[in-house]
């Protein structure tokens, strides 16, 4: 593989763009707004998503998805509930079996499929593949250390595509199981915003540590539901992005979470916000999909309520701290 495309100019678009430069891909990356490939192209810089980060010269960017029609390998990393237009748009452009690395966490809210799933339906000739993990798209771009999950069910080209996107500093690791990596890439984003919650609202390091591992329990549960395999979610893809997202206001939805915990309504804690919090358009969809699986996630369930203005922080933690005593496993 000699070429890349890169549907997204946002942060972790941008940052995906630099980790193919630098593991010898001749990249085009795809940004819906002009003034990102304005950016990419004058300044080599993106503005509006990466300010301050240098890119490389050879990142170019473009506002015409046909360029990427030659590129060897496809990475969608367009927010979930906007890939099934992406991908509609890509397909004119798109020829068969190009191999398709999807980037984005979150279930969709209008049909509660995964992206593997919507990928499947809009463009059914792609080999589809996940990349899914512990990663702030600002360290990635500055070339810090970074490892992740790459799902694909095609070992084959699955290990094409590590070899092809690896650098010394950003190490895939290999698995087959997509399931996994996505319910594992979607619920964290969920939790996440549970464990800003717990920090705005000064409820300790405590309980901090006891809602991810609870909610730990509720991405495995979740997972194995729907046919993934709990060593996967045990892995980078699921607890390594959880610890990782749960542990820092970095985070998007850890920052929404604190905002809420701190008493502001969502409209407030995602005002001036430019990048997507994935998570609050996620956890309606991870709650419908829970009940039509008959899984239980009452975490998830408790923010989804919260973000619905169903209940209020106070009551939604009252809710969980009186469920019934139950059994760890």
């Amino acid at each position: 593989m000699k070429s890349a495309g890169v549907i997204g100019g946002g942060a972790w678009g941008t940052a995906l763009a630099l980790v193919c430069v630098r593991a010898g891909l001749s990249v085009t990356l795809w940004a819906r707004e002009p003034e990102v490939v304005a950016g990419i192209n004058g300044i080599h810089e993106n503005p509006i998503f990466l300010p301050g980060v240098a890119l490389d010269p050879a990142v170019r960017a473009t506002a015409n998805l046909a360029d990427l029609a030659q590129a060897d390998l496809i990475l969608n990393v367009t927010p979930a509930q906007h890939l099934r237009g992406s991908l509609a748009a890509f397909a004119p452009h798109a020829r068969d079996g190009i191999p398709m690395l999807l980037c984005a966490k979150g279930v969709e809210q209008a049909s509660l499929k995964l992206m593997t799933e919507v990928l499947a339906e809009t463009l059914p000739g792609a080999a589809p593949a996940v990349l899914s993990g512990p990663s702030f798209a600002g360290e990635v771009a500055r070339g810090l250390p970074t490892a992740v999950t790459l799902a694909c069910p095609d070992e084959t080209l699955g290990r094409a595509l590590a070899e092809a996107i690896a650098t010394p500093t950003f190490r895939p690791y290999l698995a087959t199981d997509m399931v996994g990596a996505e319910i594992g890439g979607s619920l964290k984003n969920v939790l996440a915003i549970a464990c800003g919650i717990v920090e705005g609202r000064g409820l300790g390091r405590s309980a901090h540590a006891a809602l991810i591992t609870r909610g730990f329990a509720e991405m495995t549960r979740m997972a194995v539901a729907l046919g993934g395999r709990a060593e996967t979610v045990a892995g980078l893809c699921g607890l390594g992005d959880l610890v990782l997202t749960c542990s820092s206001p970095q985070s998007r939805n850890m920052s929404v979470g604190l905002a809420l915990g701190a008493g502001q309504t969502l409209d407030q804690a995602l005002a001036g916000k430019v990048s997507v919090a994935e998570g609050v358009a996620s956890a309606p969809a991870v709650r419908a999909l829970a009940a039509k699986l008959g899984v239980e996630t009452p975490i998830c369930e408790a923010v989804a309520a919260i973000l619905a203005g169903e209940a209020d922080v106070d009551d939604a933690i009252a809710g969980l701290l009186s469920r019934p005593l139950k059994t760890e496993r």
